[in-house]
């Protein structure tokens, strides 16, 4: 048995890991124990969480409970998005060498992130690649959950994934994001409301089936449990 901790990028990321993740990792022996947005500012005495992330502020927020639970059986993740990383991060400059080459930019930025909090047989962060709604292009159909007669639109989210060995693969361009993508095609598309209900739809098989590096994390995640 494992316990897992995720600290997520903005509240879409937790709902996932808290109707998605969870009930799937428990199957196999891994116990989430609520995922928390990470906390960005406090003012006033209030805690502000997710988006707009301040790197020392998440490694502040992370290595706070990793000094608090100390048990074996705890295990530490994240979900945030390699799209828009803020300046700060250890090793981005180096990182950023391999734009080109996005799988192997993200996990060294991922191994910089572990070795930098320094847990790495606990702590193992996940970056997604680029961010959340590369999900979403797994099985662009599933936008019918939230839109009439938009078959149009469907057929230009899967001819953008086509175009991609993988949805994970599509950039991390302010214009051209998977986000804004999609924003392009539904203007009216609201990540709290509507992504964590289309990636259900869509189901976890066919996610991981379509995103390699998601499926790889997932992976280590099922392994915990052994």
């Amino acid at each position: 048995m494992a316990r897992l901790y995720v600290f997520a990028e903005g509240q879409t990321e937790k709902t996932f890991a808290d109707n998605v993740l969870g009930p799937h990792l428990a199957n196999l022996g891994v116990f989430l124990q609520g995922a928390t947005a990470i906390r960005t500012s406090e003012k006033k005495g209030v805690v502000y969480r997710g988006g707009g992330r301040s790197y020392q502020r998440m490694r502040n927020h992370i290595t706070h409970l990793l000094d608090q639970e100390q048990g074996r059986d705890a295990f530490f993740t994240t979900m945030i998005d390699l799209y828009g990383i803020q300046s700060g991060f250890p090793r981005l400059d180096e990182a950023n060498k391999l734009r080109h080459l996005p799988e192997k930019r993200v996990q060294f930025l991922e191994q910089a992130f572990a070795e930098d909090v320094g847990d790495t047989r606990r702590f193992f962060p996940y970056i997604q690649l680029h961010e959340y709604e590369a999900y979403l292009f797994s099985d662009p159909r599933c936008f019918r959950k939230f839109y009439i007669r938009c078959e149009k639109e469907i057929a230009e989210l899967h001819a953008i994934a086509a175009r991609r060995d993988t949805p994970e693969l599509i950039d991390d361009d302010p214009n051209s994001a998977p986000s804004k993508r999609i924003l392009a095609l539904f203007p009216d598309y609201q990540k709290r409301l509507m992504g964590v209900q289309i990636a259900e739809a869509i189901g976890l098989y066919n996610i991981r089936a379509n995103c390699p590096h998601f499926n790889g994390w997932l992976e280590r995640l099922e392994g915990l449990g052994k």
